[in-house]
């Protein structure tokens, strides 16, 4: 008898840990948890940690320029059937389309909005209307028609690695013919205004000129800097001593033409000094780590995980790392690396490239391993006037919440978290976790 009731109390047992064990599949509930979670988060007011803001015509919304030809995402191509729904949510669009002829309303209504809400009126009335409270501007510089106080700054910071004779590296492909002198240029402008003329003769003067730069942009509102590296190199880098940079700067800052090597050895040190005082700045530094456009862009030399030396080297335990777009499309390894309790991770692009069916899962699996690590972002960018950056808002903000709410729908179903838990989940990846990055400089 004894047996008997020893055996039943472990089978009661067993139905009660089953009965908390997360399922592994959602039931039949989750479509009614949806609906229930959908106006809940869809109130939360987003702060977007990575968008470049701006007008088409606008030459200062990235460092950079497309290279030519380029192949396009097809979410992100103009017959994109939802841009009709961004337009006529933005702007009442009135056509089922986007023919040139009927493309030529939106152009037009959009100008007259530009009348109708002068300055920085317009943009904010467009972050407004897709429930964002602010949205970080990956930009070279901050133009007078966005407000500082909804757009905070991100500047660009890989212009620092190419002081010398760039003549091999702009000549190594088409797409680095498009990109290198851009960098020249966002160099010079630097230059410009700090008042250097020319570069320092000494490798002590151009740190110097560099620690000016970033002290000079964060007192102008820069609340973090921006490497879009993988464009240029690969993403591994050495550990060189001070002294052996110092002498291939005297050796090139003048003339000549460095070797690949060294130039790879002065960038190497160059991106660690730069990493080295965004931490003693308080700047965090965002990195681009997905694929990316172009003909000679490499993923296998620019994969988030060659990063990880870095990431997890200690002498950079004080700056804060925001890996942006994810790693994608390597998202599941990447993840890990926000393991690091200063690295974090930002979705931009990502909701913009797949649809919410598949950004869901990428998602799901993030807010399931480390919900506390991962922040929003749309990467919007103005493609052109008809797909403008506000298309591109509201496309990234509709997709990540519709695909967050689908995911934690999920969850909830499959008895991982509560719905309590759910929105806590919801409100930290919309907004609180970046926003907690920036110190109160950010709302």
């Amino acid at each position: 008898m004894r047996n008997i009731h020893l055996l039943a109390f472990a089978l009661i047992g067993a139905v009660g840990i089953a009965a908390g064990q997360a399922r592994p599949l959602p039931g039949p509930d989750v479509q009614q948890i949806y609906q229930r979670l959908l106006p809940q988060i869809e109130k939360i007011p987003a702060f977007d940690h990575h968008a470049h803001p701006g007008f088409s015509d606008d030459p200062d919304v990235d460092a950079m320029a497309a290279p030519p030809d380029f192949s396009e995402a097809v979410r992100t191509r103009a017959d994109n059937p939802e841009l009709i729904a961004a337009a006529k949510a933005l702007f009442g669009y009135p056509y089922a389309d986007l023919s040139p002829e009927h493309a030529k309303w939106l152009v037009a209504k959009k100008a007259e909005l530009k009348k109708q809400y002068p300055g920085t009126a317009y943009f904010n009335m467009i972050l407004d209307k897709i429930n964002t409270e602010s949205s970080a501007a990956n930009r070279a510089m901050m133009p007078d028609y966005l407000d500082p106080k909804r757009f905070p700054w991100v500047f660009f910071v890989d212009s620092f690695l190419f002081p010398f004779n760039n003549e091999r590296e702009s000549a190594r492909n088409p797409d680095e013919g498009v990109y290198i002198p851009l960098q020249e240029k966002m160099l010079h402008r630097w230059m410009q205004q700090e008042n250097v003329a020319k570069l320092p003769p000494d490798f002590d003067g151009y740190l110097k000129f560099i620690t000016q730069v970033l002290e000079d942009n964060r007192s102008k509102g820069g609340i973090a800097i921006k490497f879009e590296v993988a464009y240029f190199r690969p993403t591994t880098f050495g550990d060189p001593s001070r002294e052996q940079v110092a002498d291939l700067y005297h050796r090139y800052v003048t003339g000549g033409i460095p070797s690949e090597k060294d130039y790879l050895t002065f960038q190497d040190y160059i991106f660690r000094y730069l990493i080295l005082e965004g931490g003693r700045l308080h700047l965090p530094v965002h990195i681009h780590s997905a694929g990316a456009i172009g003909d000679y862009f490499s993923m296998s030399q620019s994969n988030i995980m060659n990063f990880e030396n870095v990431l997890r080297d200690p002498r950079y335990r004080g700056t804060t790392f925001v890996m942006l777009h994810g790693g994608y499309p390597l998202e599941r390894e990447a993840i890990w690396l926000a393991s690091m309790k200063n690295v974090y991770f930002d979705s931009s692009f990502e909701e913009l490239v797949q649809y919410p069916a598949a950004f869901k899962d990428v998602l799901k699996m993030w807010l399931e391993t480390f919900p506390d690590k991962v922040t929003f972002g749309t990467d919007a960018f103005p493609y052109n006037d008809v797909l403008g950056a506000e298309e591109s808002y509201w496309l990234g903000a509709q997709s990540a919440r519709t695909a967050l709410t689908a995911a934690l729908a999920e969850m909830i179903s499959e008895n991982e978290i509560t719905e309590a838990r759910a929105l806590e989940i919801a409100h930290a990846y919309l907004h609180d976790t970046a926003v907690k990055l920036y110190e109160g400089r950010v709302h």
